[in-house]
């Protein structure tokens, strides 16, 4: 199973900030809209950064509250490992678990067309197994 199949799955939406919003708008996106992370990108859709939940409270274990006014830029992951929809589960799989992150923009051609997290991926796994396991059972049981 490739990025793809996830992607078309759970859709291809992605929260996204620019480098300029502050951290408070941030949290904010994350709790409105339930995610763990977002995205920081240009016009262009090009990834610049990744701020994740942990990435803010770590900003605020830190610094305090009032690193909530600093940009995201100041916090945010510069350095984002991505993937591609050709990539296969399992290397996502190790490029997440090695990295100690728990998502990963989806890019294309230099552009951001989607996002999974590593509940996505854990989930897709799984059903996987699943199936296997039951075409096995099905397959002893007519043998």
């Amino acid at each position: 199973m490739t990025v793809a199949r996830i992607l078309d799955d759970k859709g291809r939406e992605v929260f996204t900030t620019q480098p300029h919003r502050t951290l408070k708008e941030v949290v904010e996106l994350l709790a409105s809209k339930g995610v763990g992370a977002v995205v920081v990108s240009d016009a262009s859709q090009s990834v610049l950064g990744i701020l994740s939940e942990r990435d803010v409270v770590r900003v605020l274990g830190r610094h305090g509250a009032s690193a909530l006014e600093d940009p995201v830029s100041r916090h945010m992951t510069p350095k984002v490992i991505t993937v591609t929809r050709d990539d296969t589960i399992e290397h996502v799989m190790q490029t997440m678990t090695e990295g100690r992150f728990r998502h990963v923009p989806v890019v294309e051609d230099g552009r951001l067309i989607g996002i999974i997290s590593i509940g996505d991926v854990v989930k897709r796994h799984v059903n996987a197994l699943d199936s296997e396991r039951q075409a096995l059972r099905e397959y002893i049981a007519t043998a």
